[in-house]
C-alpha cells in the first residue's frame, strides 16, 4: 500500500519489486560514473563498402562523433563534443600560462572594418557573406584580427595597460572552393586564436618566442610526432612566422627538415643551394649575359638550341590558358617544388596537374623556367650560345639564380648544420603563430601613450590552433584498419571497462573506482553497459579508438583478474585487481 496526499495506492509485491529495481538502475546511471548507456552513441560496425580503404573522416563519422550537414559543414555528436572539449581544455591551461585571458567575439565582422585594414579586397572569393534590413554588410568571420584591434584601440591608451593578451575558442567561416578530408578543410570550422599587444617592437619578438614555447609543451602534452616550420606570413602581415604540423603520410604539406639540426622549412620558403664546386667552367663565359643584377634574367635559345643533359621537362599553363611554361630541372633532382614555380611565374595555374616530358620543346608560345643547377653543370654551353640572328625563334627563358626549382632528395645537405641530409615529410598543419607588427594596428588606430608620452602604434602577434584539424588530424594519425586510436589526453574516455556475464554490478563499480583512484584523476572510464554481446562490444571499442580497455571475463570471475587492452602500445595482457593502479600508470605514461 502506497499513500501520499490522502490517496491510496494498491500494488502486488512483483510490482513493487519491478519498481524498486528500476529505481536502483536509476540510481546507478546518476551516481556519477559514466556509463554508455547514457550517452547517445550511434556507431555503424559495417562498412559502407567493405572493399574500399577508410580514411580517418569515414571513422569519425561510422564511430558516432561526426555527422556531415553539408559539404565542408558537420555537426559533432556526444563523442566528438568530448574531444573538442578536451582539446579545448588543453587549450586554456597553455594559455593561462601565457597569461592570457579568454574572450568571445562575434562571428559577424562589418566589412567596413576589413576595407580599412586592407584585407577586404582581393579576397571575395573566401568570405560568406550577409547584409541586413538596413543594408549594413556584414562577415562570417574567417579570423578576427580586425574586431579584436579595434577593441583595443578603444579600451586601451596607455603602455601600462601593456603587454596584453587575449584569445578565444570560436567558429570560423571562409567559403572553401573544395571542402575535403572531413575535418582538416571545410567551410566552418573551430579555431583558437590568441592575439597579443605590446609597446615595442622587442617586447613583442619575446612575446612571440613565449607563445611558440606554448605551443610545443601544448604539441608536447599530446604525444604526437610535430614538426615546427619557418614559414611565409601570406596575407596576414609581419615578417616572422611559424607553422605546427603533425607528421603524417596523409597531410597535404611538404615540410623540409634536418634529421640532425633544428632547420624546418616550409616548402614555399624553401631554396635549394649547392656547392661551388658544381660549377661548371663555361659559367664565367655567361656570367655577364644573365647575372645583370637582378634575381631573374630573360635570355634566348639560339634557332637550334636544347638544353642538353640529364635533366626533364614538366609542363605547366598560365591561369589564361595561353601560355605553355616549360620547367626544366635535373633528371634526379627531386620533386618540382611548385611554390618556387610561382615565385618566379606568378600567372601559373597550380590547380592544373603538370605533364612530364623528358625531350624539351621550344616551339610554340612558352615560358622556359631553367633550374640553376641546369645552367651551372650541363646547360652553360647552350645558354652561352645566344642567338644573334633575329630571325630566329625567341621563345622567353627564365632563369633563376636564387632557387633550385625542386624539393630536396636524400643526399641534400642541410644548409645549416652540412653534416646531414634534408629530410622531406609529409605533414598536416594544426597551429600557426604570426607576428604582426603594426600590420593592423596602424590602419585601425591601436595606439598608446609611450613611457615618453608619445602616441605609438601597439605592436601585435596573432596566434592560432585549428581545434577542428587538430581532430581530424590526429583521427588520421593514429587510425589502423580497426579503427580510431586516440591520444590519452583528448579520447572522449581515455578507458573503457567492458564487463562479461560474470561480471556484478558492484564488481563493475569497484573496478571503476580503482580506475580513477589509482590514477589520481589522470584517467576517466566509461563503463560499457548496453545490452550487447562481449564479442561486439570489443569490437566497437576498437572503432570508437579507447586508449586502454579493460576486460571482466573469465579470468575476472575466476581470479579477480582483468584483461587489459591496448592497440597503440601492441598490449593484451591479463593483471590481478591488485596490480591495476600500478599498470595503468605505466601505460598512460607511454601514451
Amino acid at each position: 500500500m502506497y499513500a501520499r496526499h490522502g490517496l491510496s495506492i494498491r500494488v502486488s509485491r512483483a510490482q513493487a519489486r519491478s519498481c524498486f529495481d528500476t529505481f536502483q538502475s536509476r540510481l546507478i546511471h546518476i551516481d556519477g560514473r559514466n556509463r554508455l548507456s547514457a550517452f547517445w552513441t550511434p556507431t555503424e560496425s559495417r562498412k559502407p563498402n567493405a572493399t574500399t580503404q577508410e580514411d580517418s573522416h569515414d571513422l569519425l563519422q561510422r564511430a558516432g562523433f561526426l555527422r556531415q550537414a553539408h559539404s565542408g559543414i558537420f555537426h559533432l555528436l556526444p563523442l566528438g563534443l568530448r574531444v573538442q572539449e578536451k582539446v579545448e581544455w588543453l587549450i586554456d591551461k597553455h594559455m593561462r600560462s601565457l597569461g592570457a585571458s579568454k574572450v568571445s567575439l562575434s562571428s559577424l565582422s562589418s566589412e567596413e572594418l576589413w576595407r580599412k585594414s586592407g584585407r577586404l579586397e582581393g579576397r571575395d572569393s573566401e568570405f560568406l557573406r550577409l547584409q541586413d534590413r538596413k543594408g549594413a554588410k556584414y562577415l562570417l568571420s574567417p579570423t578576427h584580427e580586425e574586431e579584436i584591434t579595434t577593441i583595443v584601440a578603444n579600451a586601451v591608451k596607455s603602455h601600462k595597460d601593456l603587454p596584453l593578451r587575449l584569445y578565444q575558442v570560436s567558429r570560423k567561416y571562409r567559403d572553401e572552393a573544395r571542402p575535403r578530408q572531413g575535418l582538416l578543410r571545410g567551410r566552418e570550422f573551430l579555431m583558437k586564436d590568441l592575439y597579443t599587444f605590446d609597446v615595442t617592437d622587442q617586447q613583442a619578438r619575446a612575446t612571440y618566442e613565449q607563445v611558440r614555447n606554448a605551443y610545443k609543451a601544448f604539441l608536447d602534452e599530446l604525444r604526437l610526432p610535430y614538426l615546427v616550420a619557418n614559414a611565409d606570413s601570406g596575407n596576414m602581415g609581419g615578417d616572422l612566422s611559424h607553422e605546427y604540423h603533425f607528421v603524417s603520410n596523409r597531410g597535404e604539406d611538404n615540410v623540409i627538415h634536418c634529421t640532425q639540426c633544428d632547420y624546418s622549412i616550409n616548402e614555399e620558403l624553401y631554396i635549394g643551394t649547392f656547392e661551388r664546386s658544381m660549377v661548371a667552367p663555361l659559367w664565367n663565359q655567361i656570367s655577364e649575359s644573365i647575372n645583370g643584377g637582378e634575381e631573374l634574367e630573360r635570355v634566348h635559345l639560339d634557332q637550334h638550341g636544347m638544353i642538353s643533359g640529364p635533366c626533364q621537362s614538366t609542363v605547366f599553363m598560365t591561369k589564361d590558358r595561353k601560355r605553355r611554361i616549360q620547367v626544366v630541372t635535373p633528371r634526379d633532382g627531386g620533386v618540382i617544388n611548385i611554390y618556387a614555380v610561382r615565385a618566379l611565374i606568378p600567372d601559373v595555374d597550380t590547380s592544373i596537374m603538370p605533364s612530364d616530358n623528358s625531350t624539351i620543346d621550344i616551339s610554340g608560345d612558352f615560358t622556359l623556367v631553367v633550374d640553376q643547377r641546369l645552367a651551372l653543370q650541363v646547360g652553360a654551353s647552350r645558354l652561352a650560345a645566344l642567338s644573334s640572328d633575329p630571325s630566329a625563334p625567341q621563345p622567353e627563358i627564365i632563369y633563376s639564380r636564387a632557387s633550385i626549382l625542386t624539393l630536396p632528395i636524400s643526399t641534400t645537405p642541410c644548409p645549416t648544420c652540412r653534416s646531414q641530409s634534408l629530410k622531406v615529410s609529409k605533414a598536416i598543419e594544426i597551429g600557426h603563430t604570426f607576428h604582426l607588427s603594426t600590420r593592423y594596428s596602424l590602419p585601425l588606430g591601436a595606439q598608446v601613450l609611450n613611457a615618453e608620452n608619445r602616441l605609438v602604434p601597439v605592436f601585435m602577434g596573432c596566434h592560432g590552433i585549428g581545434v577542428s584539424r587538430l581532430i581530424g588530424a590526429a583521427a588520421s594519425l593514429l587510425s589502423d584498419d580497426k579503427g580510431l586510436n586516440w591520444p590519452l589526453l583528448i579520447a572522449p574516455f581515455s578507458t573503457v571497462i567492458v564487463p562479461g556475464s560474470g561480471a556484478s554490478a558492484e564488481d563493475i563499480v569497484e573496478v571503476y573506482d580503482a580506475i580513477l583512484q589509482r590514477s589520481a584523476g589522470r584517467l576517466d572510464a566509461v563503463v560499457d553497459d548496453r545490452e550487447r554481446s562481449l564479442g561486439w562490444k570489443l569490437k566497437d571499442a576498437d572503432l570508437v579508438g579507447y586508449p586502454l580497455i579493460i576486460v571482466l571475463g573469465k579470468a575476472w570471475s575466476e581470479r579477480r583478474e582483468v584483461e587489459v587492452q591496448c592497440r597503440r602500445l601492441e598490449v593484451k595482457e591479463t593483471i590481478s585487481f591488485e596490480g591495476l593502479g600500478i599498470a595503468l600508470e605505466g601505460y598512460s605514461k607511454r601514451l
